[in-house]
């Protein structure tokens, strides 16, 4: 049977090998002032939604015994390190990401020093998690899960490296339901973000296709159909700041 499969990179439609290589040149041309600009263009709101997911993580850990959370498409490791400062104590951190520069920005992290003994860096693709089956609690992915070229191939993967019993969590960028808030949100995305991305990173293009990604994202109940189809339970979504952002969650059998 053809593969009649499409990938995009923002609204272009390219091969799945390209895609990769854009989005991998994307995050390599922004990731010295990652961190910053997750600061500018969302007002600080991101780590508000952070903190909620680190939080939802946190409530699954037991000092009892051995927790391995696996943060996909890690970035600079603001998460792990948030959960670490949590409960570092039998936590287990495998940062992840395809882009080798982000990681390197991890490991220049001032928290790297108290928390590398419970850090495994690793680069590679969500679609190919060099994990062994049935490892991990709980597995995350932070404003992540659309910059993989197959969303289905990588949910797969989670869901084979997740214990019996162990979590997904999805933060994204999702659908705005209340009105008054979408229509702030639709011409502050087309029309600041990619300016401030060229003041500031001299990088218009990068914030460009952040944009149009996130127009292209699967709504809400979308993607929970999809995290459902991919052998997980109980999957549910909460809406973060009118639907600006949100968390996906589902477990497995």
């Amino acid at each position: 049977m053809a593969n009649n499969k499409k990938y995009f990179f923002g609204d272009i439609e390219v091969s799945k090998v390209d895609k990769v290589k854009k989005v991998n040149e994307v995050f390599s041309s922004v990731a010295d002032r990652y961190d910053i600009m997750n600061d500018l263009l969302s007002l600080g709101t991101h780590r508000l939604w952070k903190e909620i997911l680190v939080n939802s993580i946190s409530n699954l850990i037991s000092s009892k015994r051995a927790f391995n959370y696996l943060d996909l498409a890690c970035g600079t490791g603001d998460i792990g390190y948030k959960l670490l400062d949590k409960k570092s104590i039998n936590t287990n951190v495998y940062m992840m990401d395809i882009n080798e520069t982000m990681i390197e920005q991890a490991i220049k992290r001032k928290e790297y020093k108290n928390f590398k003994k419970n850090i495994d860096f690793i680069v590679s693709d969500a679609e190919n998690i060099p994990l062994a089956s049935n490892s991990m609690d709980c597995v995350a992915i932070a404003f992540g899960i659309r910059n993989v070229a197959s969303m289905e191939n990588a949910l797969f993967e989670i869901n084979r490296v997740l214990k019996s019993g162990g979590k997904f969590l999805c933060l994204e960028f999702s659908s705005v339901e209340v009105p008054i808030i979408k229509k702030f949100y639709d011409f502050y995305s087309k029309n600041i973000i990619p300016e401030i991305g060229n003041f500031v990173t001299k990088d218009r293009n990068s914030y460009q296709y952040l944009v149009e990604s996130i127009e292209r994202f699967p709504k809400q109940d979308e993607l929970t159909d999809l995290i459902t189809k991919s052998r997980f339970i109980n999957t549910k979504y909460t809406n973060l700041s009118g639907g600006i952002a949100c968390i996906h969650s589902g477990w497995k059998i």
